[in-house]
């Protein structure tokens, strides 16, 4: 291919031919194209790009092409997929690629790049999370030799320099990587003549080797050799290398072959909310630096991951709603409720010593008291404020933690000023400074003011939280276990960042779930939508902050609710069911094409059916009260509900003022109940922005006004909303998803996890493949349709798998809960027609347990309640009170503390010992202790062991007591 640029004054200057090859099956219409940082490849301009052309070689649809460029080029570049306007469906994942012409090239040689695309689980092994935690050993090697160009020359016309290339992330110690195979030069598959790479950094293994044409094509596999003294084969097939001499000869050939073929990576972790743990320090709560003793527990129970909710302040109410740890009053501040106050200074005094003992004692209860140790943790910190801010406030480190957040630090301390000072969180109602600015925020925090105490307060506390996480993070990091964070989907609408950057969010609306396994009511959990619209215009800048700061401390994060990246499910702020909402963005069903169905009566469809025969229904004799408080009788018989009562919220705030009245005698709950059900009883829901624009109620044919329709108009609407909710969006949400959630994933190196569960589009799973998002496999909420119970043996690689989570009950609970579905579950997964015993005892919960650890999935997470199950003397409890949510009460106590302190089981060997085992004998990886060997997924052996189609394998009939330990 020529190109004119390289021409001056009529000559040629030194160029070189550079071919890029790669294999990708493409469906019609679509095509590869290679752009680039120079202007020759686009300087990043897809439109610019170079397009490849397809051909089929075997089994493979390759794409080539070429150009030409000049003497020491280098640049970086990536693939696209995109249709016959260069629009781009979609893109490599990981890092751009870097090229350089080799220092020795010669004009007109050819250069022949054969590339492999990279997907986003790809990328996973270079994750903070492997990189720094699990494979932390390999970040000390040594880099022998830069990447970029190739350094071996051959003057022979009848060879080709060939470039090995190979990703190697999970490297033991004196441990190198060598290539062989059918070519003299790798050996002829003898392991002595192999050839050794050389480490180029950031992962990746070069070398180089002439090879003669008469030695093509060349069959060859990667291996490592190390303590052994042995070659460990990578695993698979042999690779092959193939060149068309015909259509050139390729005087160099760069060989990017992707990541050595391990047996795939396998590890186990235990979630705990942070407020859950219970140690020997604490004053009434888990605190950060009680993670470092967790983590030790992990460590000793073959655990490399530590899951925990999020910990961001949702100081909103105060008072115990703010236990709710989605509802965050700020997305950057760490909950005062975790600070360890013994530690904010190394000079207590006497005084504060005995009162933090007796408060300890004091609130030493089952369950967390979230009001009274607020409290008690913000008054003792006040006191040991009010004796060293001079010398915190002005140390050099506190002056660096300052710089590094003033920028969400100083929004936050003036929000909690004028929250207190206001005695309310709402900020419309604080006078002129309900709109937010700079100038006001900068008085506000100004050192001159006459509140800068209280100002440097709130920054004193933030200081110590981020010192103690970071503590417990780097201990986590070093002892190799991964931190994992969780990423809430929303914000409370009286927050911080609501109040800075009002624009990001719509206001008038709130966010929740559709009905679903956790509620058939739907959920609303009251958070604002956001305006992806507004946060596009900086790429996201305010996600990308967030992941930025959580980094600081996680090496991984769960993504909640990562159906929200999609589309969520968007409700009035005048709702509050999650019933009668509409996904946003989405494509809604306009009036000319209902009429052209047949459909014309929109009034009828679109507002509460009530007819007298309804209300004698659900009301009986007392319908007539109920209709002249709450109704208007527009026509004969039917009723529409009075302007004082036309939403949730005002027939809720109005029922309150009829009971205290005393008109109704009976409960606030199942009048409430009854009244929102006439409310939802529609068809469609109209759109209040476009009066033309309508979407399907969910679960429509369930109420009485479908039901009253004419059989064509209820084929029609049946017909439309299976169109609407399971086809017509669908493109639409996988694109949503590709604009928003690689803004999150690029924004830090952490590893992305997304809790994939309720109501799912079929693109949800594609894109999460397509990024490297690992999803989430719950066995009594299976993803397939038409199973009752997921097979944890049957899960795929690229998800995390447990038996319960926050959301739903305990492994103990849920046994006890549902006698039917434990017999189900009884007979499907262990096999047997018994009637199953009414307790989960312990070799049921290592029976469910063993499940998961044997499962292919990437990681096998465990409630630590779930572990506790494993033993007998854990069991006491009710099981029912291990429950950390209710998804069905929005105004749940999130109070749970596990009944053992973690000093407690860390001495327990019995427990230990029969986790660690469990682990161990499933092939997952351990982390390593002192001396010993880290215990990896083992290579050339079978990891998943060889189970029955239903999963369980068999029930060992040990004694209650102990089952685990001994099975």
């Amino acid at each position: 291919m020529s190109n004119l640029s390289l021409f001056i004054g009529g000559k040629p200057s030194n160029s070189m031919i550079i071919s890029f090859r790669i294999p990708y099956f493409t469906h019609w219409g679509q095509q590869i194209l290679v752009c680039g940082s120079e202007r020759v490849l686009g300087s990043w301009d897809v439109k610019k790009g170079l397009l490849l052309r397809p051909a089929h070689h075997g089994d493979e649809l390759i794409w080539s092409g070429s150009l030409s460029v000049p003497a020491g080029f280098t640049c970086e570049y990536s693939y696209y997929v995109v249709d016959d306007k260069k629009n781009v469906i979609r893109w490599e994942a990981g890092k751009k690629r870097k090229m350089s012409l080799p220092d020795s090239a010669q004009h007109g040689q050819l250069l022949e790049l054969h590339d492999l695309w990279q997907t986003g689980s790809h990328d996973l092994v270079l994750r903070s999370a492997f990189k720094n935690v699990i494979f932390r050993s390999s970040a000390s090697l040594k880099v022998e030799r830069p990447l970029e160009s190739v350094q071996n020359v051959s003057d022979n016309e009848d060879s080709v320099v060939v470039q090995f290339r190979i990703c190697c992330p999970n490297i033991e110690a004196d441990t190198s990587v060598y290539v062989i195979g059918s070519p003299s030069k790798l050996g002829q598959w003898k392991t002595e003549g192999a050839l050794k790479l050389s480490y180029a950094g950031e992962s990746v293994w070069v070398a180089e080797s002439v090879l003669k044409k008469d030695e093509f094509p060349v069959k060859y596999r990667y291996c490592k050799y190390g303590k052994t003294k042995k070659l460990a084969l990578e695993i698979g097939a042999n690779r092959e290398l193939s060149v068309n001499f015909s259509a050139g000869q390729p005087n160099y050939i760069i060989l990017s072959d992707g990541q050595i073929r391990d047996m795939p990576w396998r590890g186990a972790g235990v979630a705990i909310p942070m407020f859950s743990l219970r140690s020997e320090a604490d004053l009434g709560v888990g605190e950060f630096l009680d993670l470092k003793l967790l983590v030790d527990w992990s460590v000793d129970s073959g655990f490399h991951l530590v899951q925990l909710l999020p910990i961001n302040d949702t100081s909103v109410h105060g008072m115990w709603w703010d236990s709710y740890p989605y509802s965050s009053l700020s997305v950057f501040a760490l909950h005062p409720l975790y600070l360890r106050v013994q530690a904010l200074s190394e000079n207590l005094s006497e005084d504060i010593k005995q009162e933090i003992e007796q408060t300890r004692k004091d609130l030493d209860k089952k369950d967390v008291d979230y009001d009274a140790t607020m409290a008690a943790k913000l008054s003792i910190a006040k006191k040991i404020y009010a004796k060293e801010k001079e010398t915190i406030l002005g140390s050099a480190e506190f002056q660096n933690y300052f710089s590094e957040n003033q920028e969400w630090l100083k929004p936050y301390a003036a929000f909690c000023f004028l929250r207190d000072f206001f005695e309310t969180s709402d900020h419309s109602q604080w006078g002129r400074f309900s709109n937010f600015s700079k100038d006001k925020l900068e008085k506000l925090v100004s050192k001159e003011s006459l509140h800068y105490d209280i100002i440097g307060f709130h920054y004193y506390v933030q200081f110590h939280l981020h010192k103690q996480l970071s503590e417990a993070a780097e201990y986590a990091r070093k002892k190799g276990v991964v931190l994992k964070g969780d990423l809430p989907i929303g914000v409370d609408r009286n927050s911080v960042d609501t109040w800075v950057y009002p624009t990001l969010f719509r206001m008038n609306t709130s966010t929740g779930a559709p009905p679903d396994y956790f509620d058939k009511n739907g959920q609303n959990w009251g958070f604002p939508t956001y305006n992806w619209e507004e946060m596009s215009k900086d790429n996201y800048g305010w996600w990308r902050g967030r992941l930025s700061q959580m980094a600081k401390y996680f090496t991984a994060y769960r993504i909640d609710h990562i159906l929200g990246f999609f589309r969520i499910w968007e409700l009035p702020d005048h709702s509050m069911t999650g019933l009668c909402g509409k996904f946003r963005p989405s494509i809604p069903l306009s009036q000319e094409e209902l009429e052209k169905e047949g459909i014309w009566d929109f009034n009828r469809l679109s507002r509460p059916y009530i007819t007298q025969s309804l209300l004698q229904e659900k009301f009986g004799a007392l319908w007539t009260v109920v209709a002249s408080n709450f109704l208007n009788e527009y026509q004969k018989d039917h009723y529409e509900f009075k302007e004082d009562s036309n939403t949730e919220k005002k027939i809720a705030a109005k029922l309150k003022s009829c009971l205290e009245r005393s008109i109704f005698l009976e409960s606030e709950d199942k009048l409430r109940r009854s009244l929102f059900d006439l409310i939802q009883n529609v068809v469609l829901l109209r759109d209040p922005e476009d009066p033309k624009m309508f979407y399907p109620r969910f679960n429509l044919e369930d109420t009485s006004s479908f039901t009253g329709l004419d059989q064509h108009s209820q084929n029609v609407l049946k017909r439309l909303y299976y169109d609407y909710y399971f086809q017509r969006q669908e493109d639409l949400w996988r694109q949503n998803a590709l604009k928003t959630l690689p803004a999150l994933l690029n924004s830090s190196d952490m590893l992305a996890c997304g809790e994939d569960l309720g109501l799912i589009p079929s693109c949800v799973h594609p894109v999460m493949q397509e990024l490297g998002l690992i999803g989430l496999r719950i066995q009594r909420m299976p993803n397939e349709p038409g199973l009752e119970f997921g097979i944890p043996s049957q899960y795929s690689y690229m998800t995390v798998c447990a038996p319960s989570c926050h959301d739903c009950s305990t492994l103990r609970a849920w046994w006890e809960e549902d006698e039917e579905r434990r017999r189900k579950f009884f007979k499907a997964m262990v096999g047997s027609d018994m009637l199953p015993p009414d307790r989960c005892t312990p070799e049921i919960a290592h029976f469910i347990l063993r499940q998961h650890v044997e499962s292919p999935s990437m990681w096998a997470i465990f409630p630590l309640q779930d572990l506790l199950a494993l033993k007998e003397e854990y069991t006491t409890r009710p099981a029912v009170e291990e429950t950390i949510n209710d998804p069905t009460n929005p105004k749940h106590y999130w109070r749970f503390r596990v009944h053992v302190t973690v000093e407690s089981l860390k001495t327990d060997k019995e427990l230990v010992s029969a986790i660690k085992d469990l682990i161990r004998s499933s092939g997952r990886s351990c982390p390593s202790q002192g001396d010993e060997v880290q215990e990896e997924a083992k290579l050339g052996k079978e990891v998943v062991k060889q189970q029955p189609a239903n999963g369980g394998g068999q029930l060992k009939g040990a004694t209650p007591k102990a089952a685990a330990v001994k099975a």
